[in-house]
């Protein structure tokens, strides 16, 4: 068969069922195959969306997504969704069509170095040239993507190769002898790190993105019931626990809540899970200097990056809280779990709305009460995921955004990946004015394939959170206006879809209620104040 064919036959081998992509020239031969495969493919507008429908795809199987594009311009506009891949730690697997092979270095049309531009941004990326090794090469980018620390890998096949003859023999399995995950742990270290638990008095589990990742969250959640410790997230691990769980104390960082930055500074034993600690969040730790910190991460590169360490473990989340789970005795902290508790209760002040806005987390608290438990929220980058992530409140359901790179245009896109994958779950887009216009063409993706995603667009006519930084470090703003953005209301009706104006909270839980009940695509328009801050 050719090698067109047999990357289809691949893909099915890994039991791909969708792909995201946009055609162009260098890649028709694959696409041609595509017809006939029984693999869906979804017709994105742009490709970088490609790429983000790709990864929300990804982070609720758990397998990698797959994204395509055509050569040059095609192929650079995955960089930006590969980056954000690569810095949240998703597993996609992204394949570009390229110049013929003779022409590669030629400056002919549509010709540029993908895998020279996207190397600092993939886990591993290939250029097939030798026909024979397109099924060797396929596997394991699968297996790279999905294994260790998760993340993009890049296959690039110039147009000629993919006409090429080759005989379909899939792998079974992979040996890669450069690369051996370190998945157990060491015994020692666990040990170490289940004797630091036991004499603790003021545990806290700093909760991140790679309990996700390693499927861990029923062994978080039974290891902190049994210790009876407090939980706190990055802001990639919000919904890793249970947020209404007595033990959870909700996002730390620069941009987190109380109840968790208190817990953090005042704690004597601080246990990272899965969490990078950039520097966003390691702003909770600066006044603590007397903690014991464990840090479990399959990443050696990530331990003791950010925070100093005294005890790393390498390993699978998951694997390692098995054990540990199996060593720790049950405990009791009270009286610590009380004066977290305590914090946590503390009124939030009362908002002041001006006419015809509405407060965020009012009108979150309302979307609270009506949420379907298993539902996925997806934030954009701003203002809009600042009051999500810090107000939403989800009890079986995924909280998702764009946390390393923090790339506007991510949540509708991703939402739709995610909604793809889960048909039966509530997928909702939060996100800004700023960041829809940077997105608001995937629309058409979710009528024209039926994906019943829904959008809230928090309006505040200004890149409010650019704003923000620009008033508190400058005293004045420049370029953060937004004046002549459209309404976005109408703007969904050209595309057919239903939507909603909400300028008075009073008018939040009926907006919401149909927004929820309707069969097919919905946005609401959430007109909110442009002095709003993002902490609320």
């Amino acid at each position: 068969m050719t090698v067109a064919r047999a990357m289809v036959e691949c893909l099915k081998a890994e039991g791909v069922k969708h792909v995201f992509g946009y055609p162009g020239a260098a890649i028709c031969p694959f696409y041609d195959e595509l017809i006939a495969s029984g693999i869906e493919h979804i017709l994105v507008r742009h490709e970088v969306n490609a790429g983000h429908a790709a990864s929300g795809y990804a982070r609720v199987t758990g397998k990698a997504g797959v994204c395509i594009a055509t050569s040059g311009p095609g192929a650079l506009n995955l960089i930006t969704a590969i980056a954000t891949a690569y810095m949240d730690s998703i597993p996609i697997v992204a394949i570009t069509g390229q110049v013929n092979s003779d022409q590669i270095g030629r400056d002919v049309f549509q010709e540029a170095d993908i895998t020279g531009s996207a190397e600092p941004f993939v886990k591993h990326s290939y250029i097939v040239k030798d026909p024979a090794s397109i099924c060797d090469v396929i596997k394991k980018a699968f297996y790279i993507a999905e294994t260790g620390r998760p993340g993009p890998v890049l296959i690039d096949v110039p147009m000629d190769v993919q006409f090429m003859e080759t005989e379909f023999m899939y792998p079974e399995t992979v040996e890669i002898r450069s690369y051996k995950p370190t998945t157990e742990g060491n015994k020692l270290q666990i040990k170490r790190v289940a004797d630091a638990i036991s004499k603790a008095e003021r545990p806290v589990v700093c909760a991140g993105g790679g309990v996700f990742l390693s499927n861990a969250l029923s062994g978080l959640a039974q290891l902190v019931h049994k210790c009876d410790i407090p939980v706190v997230n990055t802001m990639m691990g919000i919904s890793n626990i249970d947020m209404t769980d007595p033990l959870y104390f909700g996002m730390m960082g620069m941009h987190g809540v109380k109840s968790a930055n208190y817990a953090v500074s005042k704690c004597d034993l601080l246990i990272l899970l899965g969490a990078r600690m950039g520097d966003r969040a390691v702003t909770a730790l600066k006044n603590n200097e007397n903690m014991m910190v464990i840090h479990i991460d399959i990443d050696p590169a990530e331990i003791g990056k950010n925070v100093d360490v005294n005890t790393p473990v390498v390993g699978d989340i998951g694997r390692i809280l098995e054990k540990l789970i199996e060593t720790v005795p049950e405990m009791k902290h009270t009286e610590w779990v009380e004066e977290l508790s305590g914090v946590r209760a503390q009124a939030k002040a009362t908002p002041v709305v001006s006419a015809g806005k509405v407060c965020p987390r009012l009108f979150i608290e309302e979307l609270n009460k009506q949420l379907p438990k298993d539902s996925v929220i997806v934030a954009d980058v701003g203002q809009n995921q600042i009051w999500t992530a810090n107000n939403i409140c989800l009890s079986e359901g995924r909280f998702m955004t764009a946390g390393g790179m923090g790339t506007m245009g991510y949540s509708l896109p991703a939402a739709i990946g995610a909604k793809k994958a889960m048909p039966e779950r509530t997928v909702i887009s939060m996100c800004g004015d700023g960041s829809l216009q940077m997105q608001f063409m995937e629309l058409a993706t979710a009528v024209q394939h039926g994906i019943n995603v829904k959008t809230i667009v928090f309006v505040n006519s200004n890149l409010g959170m650019v704003r923000e930084l620009q008033e508190k470090i400058y005293g004045r703003e420049i370029a953060v206006d937004l004046t002549g953005s459209p309404s976005f209301d109408i703007i969904a009706q050209a595309y057919g879809i239903k939507a909603e104006n909400v300028t008075d909270i009073t008018q939040a839980e009926s907006a919401i209620r149909n927004m929820l009940g309707a069969d097919s695509p919905y946005l609401l328009q959430v007109f909110v104040d442009r002095e709003e801050r993002t902490i609320i």
